[in-house]
């Protein structure tokens, strides 16, 4: 493989970022964006990293998620997705995808840089390296989906609000599936007309109620537009979710412990998940895989790691007491 050409990234000094060439998804000729983040100290796990998958009309920015893994010695990647964030081109239709299947090419490429950068960085170990899948909403399906088909690419798997049902239950899923597929075979790029709300972003930006410095150019404040072909690609990718997955690695699912969902903004939404059902979302998670762990964090919004900082702390203090238990005892005893 040809070294990747890194650059600075947006996100400042210990950040670089690079480009991989996905090929031609449909029309368009598509790339994605790989960003990496190194532990300072010399208390590094040269062979263990782990892999970050944005959701939906997102990218990655959260610095503090990557800091906490580099604190702990872990090599920290993230993706953004093609048509996504800083991978989004003006052609491109934001956000689109006909089939989840479409990022195989590039998360396997992530996989293969992320396994050549550790050996460039850290020199050879003698260790084949070993690398964790984080997923958050859709970025959480697309990884479950991934992590099943090929668990021998995937030490462990961390899911931060899967998107693995639709709201309510399946039925739901198997009703819009007749509506949806019918549309989305002649009229895949066509916008489903649906209200739009900023709830979620009005609960994570620092420009209203969050913390957040958001760049609305890469992560639009009312989201992408919905259309059918991408509708479709989730449905289908929430059935083989329905059907068990049987994922061998360690699985953590962290989540809101409440949903608060409707028409009109409500001050509950800056504690609660305003995006997805948790029942839901609970009761495809214990499907996913043979070890699963979840956690409900009191107080998270839909992307538990965004929260307001006292819950955000508990939720990282959970999510290091899971890496303890598997992936830093995992890498100890490999050792």
């Amino acid at each position: 493989m040809v070294s990747q050409n890194w650059q600075p990234d947006v996100l400042g000094t210990g950040y670089e970022s690079t480009v991989l060439d996905v090929g031609r998804q449909g029309a368009e000729h598509e790339i994605a964006t790989l960003i990496r983040h190194f532990p300072e100290s010399q208390d590094f796990l040269p062979d263990q990293a782990l892999l970050f998958i944005h959701g939906w009309s997102d990218y990655f920015f959260n610095t503090e998620l990557a800091e906490f893994f580099t604190n702990l010695g872990i090599a920290f990647y993230a993706l953004d997705l093609h048509n996504h964030g800083r991978s989004l081109r003006t052609s491109s239709v934001g956000g689109f995808v006909g089939d989840l299947a479409d990022y195989d090419t590039e998360l396997r490429k992530a996989l293969e840089v992320v396994v050549e950068d550790l050996h460039d960085h850290y020199g050879e170990t003698g260790q084949a390296p070993r690398i964790a899948l984080m997923g958050h909403s859709t970025g959480g399906l697309v990884a479950a989906l991934w992590t099943s088909r090929f668990p021998e690419t995937v030490s462990h798997l961390i899911l931060n609000s899967p998107w693995l049902e639709m709201h309510g239950s399946s039925f739901v899923r198997h009703g819009m599936y007749s509506m949806v597929e019918p549309l989305a075979k002649w009229w895949p790029q066509s916008r489903i007309k649906v209200p739009e709300r900023n709830f979620y972003w009005r609960s994570i930006s620092s420009r209203a109620e969050g913390e957040w410095d958001l760049d609305d150019e890469l992560r639009p404040p009312l989201a992408f537009p919905m259309r059918w072909g991408w509708m479709s690609a989730i449905l289908a990718g929430q059935a083989q979710v329905a059907k068990g997955l049987d994922i061998p690695v360690p699985i953590l699912v962290m989540m809101s412990a409440r949903s608060l969902n409707g028409p009109r903004w409500r001050e509950g939404m800056r504690s609660a998940d305003a995006v997805l059902d948790i029942q839901t979302m609970a009761a495809r998670a214990i499907t996913l895989g043979q070890s699963v762990s979840i956690e409900k964090i009191d107080g998270g919004l839909h992307d538990v790691l965004l929260s307001e900082k006292t819950v955000r702390e508990e939720a990282y203090r959970r999510l290091r007491r899971w890496l303890r238990g598997y992936l830093l005892t995992d890498t100890a005893e490999k050792g």
